[in-house]
């Protein structure tokens, strides 16, 4: 499973339960991140026990963006069944402070950041 711009890139690994987003993803409102909801909402409904969100090639991510991964957190904290692990980079100015907020709104998120 893939959907591929040429601004960002975003892969679902099923082998390792890996939800892979690189590039920069920067579309006006929820209505042109619909395909990206979408895509979520399919693997979150695979019943994987364990997701990896893979941000940490995401060099910008606009508001509308945060906001639809801000709610992906919240439907699998709902779902109970799935367990989080979001990585992101040290490196990248937006995830220090915004992938935190995640952890926020699910306290049982596990927050990982790569160098």
């Amino acid at each position: 499973m893939e959907i591929k711009t040429q601004d960002y890139q975003i892969w679902y690994t099923e082998e390792t339960s890996t939800i892979t987003c690189q590039g920069r993803l920067r579309l006006a409102g929820l209505e042109e991140y619909q395909p990206i909801i979408q895509f979520l909402d399919d693997i979150l409904n695979s019943q994987a026990p364990l997701l990896i969100l893979d941000l940490a090639g995401l060099e910008f991510l606009n508001s509308s963006g945060i906001n639809v991964f801000l709610k992906f957190v919240l439907k699998v904290r709902q779902q109970k069944t799935t367990k989080l692990t979001v990585l992101g980079s040290s490196k990248v100015p937006w995830q220090g402070k915004s992938l935190k907020n995640f952890q926020r709104l699910m306290p049982e998120l596990k927050l990982e950041f790569k160098q």
